[in-house]
């Protein structure tokens, strides 16, 4: 999905595309108790609520701003609605803690108000699973120092101005907005390095992190 030749990632269009997998999908399953009440936000054409269907049994539904994924969740059988996860509205009909698990894999990101995102997550659901791209890994560094001007390796191939990447953060970025928010990390792990990179720095050497809080 991540290719500027192939997709506009500010719109995605799912149109025709198979189920597909990521690296955070095995860590998110592994962090939900089977049976769990789960909600995806940002579900694009539900490949992620695919894959904890077949491996935990959750009860899932979704929320997705684009049409074209909106629709490919559905003829699937899910029970997805069109709205942005990032406006309090979209919520207004979820009862606090009416969800076990909240969801939200590589989109924080890419929303305009990501804090209410967030706030929202810790209102409707016990359990709040984050995961973003590490916009302060090292190869970005590198870029910026060399060139001094956005650097792209975290934004796959794509510019500032044509990627869906509103809000680039990293790792202590992230830490940060939890303790303004006083929210404990239960959990989190690094991807993209070796174990001994990451505990060296995870902000350094993490191509990308998964976060669970409580």
């Amino acid at each position: 999905m991540d290719n500027p030749n192939d997709y506009d990632n500010r719109m995605y269009d799912y149109s025709g595309q198979d189920m597909y997998t990521r690296a955070e999908y095995p860590i998110i399953e592994q962090w939900i108790p089977e049976g769990s009440s789960v909600i995806d936000l940002g579900c694009g054409n539900g490949s992620l609520m695919h894959y904890l269907v077949q491996r935990k049994n959750v009860h899932i539904e979704g929320i997705e701003k684009s049409d074209s994924g909106v629709d490919a969740c559905v003829d699937k059988g899910f029970r997805v609605r069109k709205a942005d996860i990032d406006r309090v509205d979209t919520y207004r009909d979820i009862r606090d803690k009416q969800f076990d698990v909240a969801v939200c894999n590589v989109t924080i990101q890419m929303v305009m108000f990501p804090e209410v995102l967030f706030r929202e997550m810790r209102r409707i659901a016990k359990y709040q699973i984050i995961s973003f791209p590490n916009f302060a890994y090292i190869s970005n560094r590198i870029d910026m120092a060399l060139r001094g001007r956005m650097p792209r390796p975290m934004l796959h191939g794509y510019t500032w101005y044509n990627t869906g990447h509103l809000h680039q953060l990293s790792i202590k970025d992230f830490e940060a907005l939890c303790d303004e928010e006083h929210v404990v990390i239960k959990q989190r792990i690094h991807l993209g390095s070796t174990r001994f990179l990451a505990r060296m720095s995870g902000n350094l050497f993490s191509k990308a992190s998964v976060f669970m809080l409580i």
